[in-house]
């Protein structure tokens, strides 16, 4: 074997075991459907109904700028003390996983709630 096809072994080798690290530092959908139910499900209904009532692009879009989305659709609502404290900053990210996973456009669907 000649040096560059040890390099190129090696680099990707190295990126194999670093993909094997990826999903333990990305959000957790269990958790935000777990968040989803205990916090949305009693204005937006089952986790099914309320993920759906958006698209995966508009998820995206409620969760940037420090959520700035998800509170302006929460304004002057029951739900804008929570959009607003410290479990939904705690839980955003989980909660936006799980919302974009389970969009009208995804074509999934939740297994409980």
């Amino acid at each position: 074997m000649n040096l560059a096809q040890t390099s190129i072994k090696s680099v990707l080798v190295a990126l194999l075991l670093s993909s094997a690290f990826v999903p333990t530092l990305s959000a957790d959908i269990k958790k935000g459907q777990k968040a989803y139910l205990k916090q949305c499900k009693k204005c937006h209904g089952n986790g099914t109904k309320g993920a759906a009532m958006k698209t995966q692009e508009e998820w995206t879009a409620a969760f940037v700028d420090d959520n700035a989305g998800f509170k302006a659709w929460h304004k002057d609502t029951k739900g804008e003390k929570y959009a607003n404290g410290k479990k939904f900053k705690k839980y955003s990210e989980h909660l936006k996983d799980f919302l974009y996973e389970y969009a009208s456009d995804s074509g999934n669907v939740p297994s409980c709630g």
